[in-house]
């Protein structure tokens, strides 16, 4: 019984040291600069201008279209379709 109530209270003082109210939202904001910032990692490994296959496509921006949306955001321009990499 008593190793049992040691444990609990182990537990308990643990849980208050890592979840502590003022805390969760350095969690959060830690949490989600970590996602986003691997987001904008893999869209920037899948842009045009990266070589990843230097025999087969060594230039990988010449197979572009002029009606094609390569940048992260557009403000007031049209296009008919948005860039996808299709091979490496």
């Amino acid at each position: 019984m008593v190793a049992g109530a040691a444990a609990n209270t182990a537990k308990k003082s643990l849980w208050s040291i890592w979840y502590k109210h003022e805390i969760i939202p350095i969690y959060v904001t830690v949490g989600a600069a970590l996602g986003l910032s691997g987001y904008y990692l893999t869209r920037l490994a899948r842009g045009p201008e990266v070589v990843w296959d230097r025999t087969n496509n060594p230039y990988p921006w010449q197979n572009i279209d002029q009606d094609t949306q390569v940048k992260f955001m557009t403000v007031n321009q049209k296009f008919e379709k948005t860039y996808s990499r299709d091979r490496l």
